[in-house]
């Protein structure tokens, strides 16, 4: 694998803020930024217009645009672009495969309806194991070097408390020098929620018993990376609500993604597509076995 990171781009303002956020994570990580247009080929009869001319001039203007973005704000990182024919999300799989983090646009719907994580951003989710991280247009920076990062938040399962997603999180905390809040949600079990009337200081020691659980799972990570101040909280309730509600104002939001394929193909799960369709910053998303 080279150490790079890259973007999809089709000259949309979500793309140019992947853009401009893949640069950023670049410039953090000390790799190349590689900006890719994948030209959707065949090129669909329902648009005839659209020849195979056009197509690359569009192709060429995109990656042109969003060069200039990245160069105005970061004119000293090694840059590249290419564009490919082929259907976009396999095409993004494959170019993902080749790097360390994959950054995508991600559409606002507006109001309460969240975000538009559409047909690509899912199939390619679903069809790579590198982390894919998706930027809304509001989420460009504004500065080419920002004087400080905010707090970053990553959804942990103590039941599997997968490595990929803390070592992803704590990795990303440790480059931008800023807090780590770690969520967990849980529920009563079906005996507390079946008899209301039990005692409410056992949902206390229940809640106390998932606090100290998801300690535990922490520590190895706290001793791995001293420098990262961990805030962690356990919640009760659904896992989606509470993360997108703590993605107001951080830098990033973190979950992680099952592998498991269903007969049906690859999937994202119900918290995972929560947070995609309603945090109000990027959210990476990383696989796990």
């Amino acid at each position: 694998m080279k150490h790079l990171v890259t973007v999809g781009v089709d000259g949309s303002r979500e793309s140019r803020a992947a853009a401009v956020w893949g640069a950023q994570e670049a410039s953090l990580r000390g790799v190349p930024l590689r900006l890719v247009h994948v030209i959707d080929w065949p090129i669909s009869p329902a648009v005839p217009q659209l020849d195979c001319d056009t197509a690359a001039r569009r192709a060429d203007e995109a990656l042109a645009q969003a060069l200039e973005d990245v160069g105005r704000r970061y004119p000293n990182l090694e840059t590249t672009t290419r564009h490919l024919s082929g259907r976009p999300a396999a095409a993004l799989a494959v170019e993902a495969a080749d790097a360390d983090l994959l950054a995508l646009g991600s559409r606002c719907l507006g109001g309460l309806l969240g975000f538009l994580v559409g047909a690509v951003g899912t199939a390619t989710l679903t069809a790579t194991e590198t982390p894919v991280v998706l930027v809304r247009a509001a989420d460009e920076p504004e500065d080419a070097e920002p004087t400080g990062y905010g707090e970053m938040v990553v959804g942990v399962d103590i039941d599997e408390a997968p490595d990929k997603v803390l070592s992803f999180a704590f990795e990303e905390a440790v480059r931008r020098s800023c807090a780590l809040r770690a969520i967990h949600s849980w529920k009563l079990p079906r005996a507390y929620r079946t008899f209301p009337d039990d005692d409410p200081d056992d949902e206390r020691e229940a809640g106390r018993s998932v606090a100290q659980m998801l300690d535990k799972v922490l520590v190895p990570w706290r001793r791995k990376f001293p420098s990262v101040s961990v805030d962690q909280v356990a919640l009760i309730g659904p896992a989606g609500p509470h993360l997108v509600q703590a993605s107001a104002g951080a830098d990033l939001v973190v979950v992680g993604r099952h592998l498991r394929r269903s007969p049906l193909g690859a999937h994202l799960g119900p918290v995972a597509r929560a947070v995609l369709h309603h945090a109000a910053a990027p959210v990476a998303v990383v696989a796990h076995g």
